[in-house]
């Protein structure tokens, strides 16, 4: 018995050699399909097919080559090294892409919408959260669906909830759009993904310690410790990064190597410390690219700033487009739970309801704080409502809650996420061009708006005519609060600038390889 014991593991464990040609191919066959995906997307930007983004060619490539897997003799060899695991993609995938995000942002579309964006970001998302949640319940209570618990509805609302539209914003950008209507659904999509990762992860520590009578006020003060801790965290990190860059004296030629060196590792110290802290590193490493980009940058050689540039925007444009290749293949290789089909198909009805309500009430929150001149307008509302794809965040919150639930109710959730993910972003992606010519916003009567943006690097601030206010307390109170924002561009200008920068000048720097806003592999590729 002892010696059958110890003589059976070494029988099981594969040769080294097989392992590592097995992890070669598995390498060559990533590789292989992030150069056809390239190729692929840079064919069809060049023809102009909006009925095929280069999201969604990514995904379809992905899904094609892990149904191949699938059906082969291969699949149990595959999956061992090309699975998605949400550790790795939190981990490696996703910072990158975050930090662009706040990275290469212009400055002065995003902030002169800054009260808005924030209004659909952060009311918004929990708004659709909260309206999916409850319709899923109610759907089950009624035996339209497959019934789950409230907790585990409201946190399938926070997961489904983070929009990813980063197919619209390709297109927006080639057929140019309103830069005031480009800076919302950008600043939105940016800002709700760490809202959405907030909320589930507070759902699911309500779920884990079964607290189902806590009370709701220590929910919402938990999420904002966490929200405001992130920021916090990640403002931090970027002014010290300012400070160290001003007076370190490292923008010499021989000391060009360590600056960079520096430079690349403060968004992953911003990350990692959040992470550490029990916060959200999502949210800390986006507003540490906004202030890196606004007050380090211009502290950085010239050369070295045309090397962070161009290396963000590279990690990230392979990050991004890996991440639809790894999540399409992994949809082809999971095992779904499709029994529940009205789950679906319901979940998908209510996530356009939630949407609605989501955008329509933020929009008409944002009116009544601004002027006639810069009131939303219906048509902008409904390319807002059609612009909200789910992408790889909802699948990686997705994944993760067939771990964070039973497996039923994960399998569940799971599966209805693909389902969603797929639908979105090939038919609602592949079908923008012709919903934005549908509605009349492509010029949106500005001509050569995305030019605007690219060659001042921001936005024309328009005029605001005071007289046209209503009389109402609710209206000028917002209308107060509206002016205190105003406060902070003579605050910045006059102290946090000269502070923390080496240079005075305003907006020094303009560099040509952030011109657009736009996220990852979207931005500057012919």
């Amino acid at each position: 018995m002892l010696g059958l014991n110890v003589t059976a593991p070494p029988a099981v464990s594969p040769p080294p050699g097989k392992e590592q040609q097995a992890a070669g191919v598995g390498i060559l066959l990533q590789i292989s399909m992030l150069v056809l995906s390239f190729v692929v997307g840079h064919v069809l930007r060049r023809h102009k097919f909006y009925y095929v983004p280069e999201a969604s060619a990514s995904l379809i490539i992905g899904l094609l080559v892990g149904g191949l897997a699938n059906i082969s003799d291969t699949e149990t060899s595959i999956r061992r090294w090309f699975n998605f695991h949400e550790e790795f993609f939190f981990l490696f995938l996703l910072p990158p892409i975050i930090f662009q995000s706040g990275f290469s942002l212009a400055p002065k579309p995003f902030f002169s919408n800054f009260g808005a964006i924030v209004t659909f970001a952060i009311l918004g998302t929990f708004i659709a959260s909260v309206v999916t949640g409850v319709l899923v319940y109610l759907g089950g209570l009624t035996f339209l669906m497959y019934k789950l618990p409230l907790v585990e509805c409201l946190m399938f609302g926070a997961l489904i909830s983070a929009t990813d539209p980063v197919t619209v914003l390709s297109i927006f950008q080639e057929l140019g759009t309103d830069v005031n209507l480009y800076a919302l659904v950008f600043g939105e999509s940016v800002l709700n993904d760490a809202m959405a990762i907030s909320l589930y992860r507070t759902m699911s520590s309500v779920q884990s310690h079964a607290s189902s009578g806590q009370n709701f006020f220590l929910i919402v003060v938990r999420f904002l410790e966490t929200f405001v801790g992130s920021m916090s965290s990640g403002v931090g990190v970027g002014f010290i990064s300012a400070l160290l860059f001003k007076y370190a004296g490292l923008d010499i030629d021989n000391l060009q190597n360590l600056e960079c060196c520096l430079f690349v590792l403060f968004p992953y110290f911003s990350y990692m410390l959040a992470e550490g802290l029990g916060l959200s590193g999502i949210v800390s490493i986006l507003f540490t690219g906004i202030v890196m980009k606004h007050y380090t940058f211009s502290n950085l050689s010239e050369k070295s700033q045309h090397f962070a540039a161009a290396f963000f925007h590279l990690i990230s444009s392979l990050a991004e487009t890996f991440v639809f290749i790894y999540m399409g293949f992994d949809i082809a290789m999971e095992q779904h739970r499709w029994s529940h089909l009205g789950f679906i198909f319901f979940s998908i009805i209510f996530i356009g309801v939630a949407r609605a309500a989501h955008v329509y009430v933020c929009a008409n929150l944002v009116n009544m704080a601004r002027p006639t001149s810069r009131q939303i307008p219906l048509k902008h509302q409904k390319a807002l409502w059609y612009s909200g794809l789910r992408g790889a965040m909802a699948f990686a919150l997705a994944l993760q809650s067939v771990h964070d639930l039973p497996e039923a109710h994960g399998k569940t959730i799971f599966t209805a996420t693909t389902a969603i993910i797929v639908l979105t972003v090939i038919l609602v992606g592949g079908s923008t061009g012709t919903m934005l010519e549908a509605l009349e916003v492509v010029g949106d009567g500005q001509d050569g708006a995305l030019e605007t943006i690219e060659s001042n690097n921001g936005y024309i601030a328009p005029s605001y005519q005071e007289g046209t206010s209503s009389g109402s307390n609710l209206k000028m109170r917002l209308k107060e609060f509206h002016k205190s924002t105003t406060s902070f561009t003579a605050l910045d200008k006059n102290y946090l600038t000269p502070f923390f920068t080496s240079q005075n000048e305003e907006e020094d720097v303009s560099d040509e390889s952030m011109r657009t806003p736009s996220r990852g592999r979207f931005q500057d590729r012919a």
